[in-house]
């Protein structure tokens, strides 16, 4: 069940919605029961429609086009923002991808255009989307989050590059909470276990991934989008306002096995 968390007055944009499945679609419906209002950044205009029509459901009037590796349509995006409100309180980031040739098979065989694609856009988009964005959270400070994976300090066969990109971006989250902190800015990532997400069926051997989890976590079960936004809520709300540079896990306990 969703957590009690009240975001009555708070703002923020959300980038990375796909479609229904997405895990930033379970957040940004907790978010919204909640009491928050969102914007909403998307990738293409292939998930235009879907985007915009979810968005809507939940009241939200703000949404924006915006291929995350270009920084001047981030920037844009918080111009958009800044326009029809005075401040922000939260910042999601759930943005991520690899070339479907660099997922399964050998690592070693990715192409340097391969590592730069899941490093940009996995990884670095983070960077521009809380450097344009912490300026416009309020003087009460406010909070960013981003997704992460396991695979970010272990090996998962067939997960390869993005395993790589995932590692990329945690540092990042503790290089900018440690910038950000003094303006009241805190920066966390959430290490999900395995969702059955649209970019995730993609990934070679997901199924078996998602039952050696559910096998293997002290919890035997495989967790649930419901839970990830739990969490992000709690990271969003000022309960958490003494947490940053952190990365949690919300997994069932399988990062702390040895077998």
């Amino acid at each position: 069940m969703p957590v009690s968390i009240d975001f009555t007055g708070k703002r923020g944009v959300v980038f990375g919605v796909a479609n229904q499945r997405s895990i930033a679609w379970a957040i940004s419906q907790q978010l919204a029961e909640a009491g928050a209002e969102m914007a909403f950044a998307y990738q293409n205009e292939r998930v235009r429609e879907p985007v915009q029509k979810l968005a809507s459901g939940i009241g939200s009037t703000i949404t924006a086009e915006c291929d995350a590796t270009d920084e001047e349509q981030v920037k844009a995006v918080y111009d958009r923002v800044a326009k029809e409100w005075d401040s922000i309180d939260f910042i999601v980031h759930s943005i991520a991808y690899a070339e479907r040739d660099d997922l399964g098979g050998d690592f070693s065989a990715v192409t340097l255009q391969g590592f730069r694609t899941a490093l940009e856009i996995s990884a670095y988009t983070l960077v521009p989307v809380v450097r344009y964005g912490a300026p416009l959270i309020g003087e009460s400070g406010g909070s960013a989050i981003t997704l992460t994976f396991d695979a970010s300090v272990k090996v998962y066969p067939g997960y390869n590059i993005m395993g790589t990109a995932k590692a990329a971006l945690e540092n990042e989250v503790r290089q900018l909470a440690a910038e950000f902190g003094p303006s009241g800015v805190r920066v966390n990532a959430i290490s999900a276990g395995p969702l059955p997400t649209l970019s995730a069926r993609s990934i070679p051997g997901f199924n078996e991934m998602r039952r050696a989890h559910q096998d293997r976590s002290p919890l035997k079960r495989p967790i649930t989008h419901d839970e990830v936004a739990n969490m992000a809520a709690f990271l969003l709300s000022d309960l958490s306002s003494g947490t940053t540079g952190a990365v949690i896990p919300v997994d069932a306990g399988y990062g702390i096995m040895a077998l």
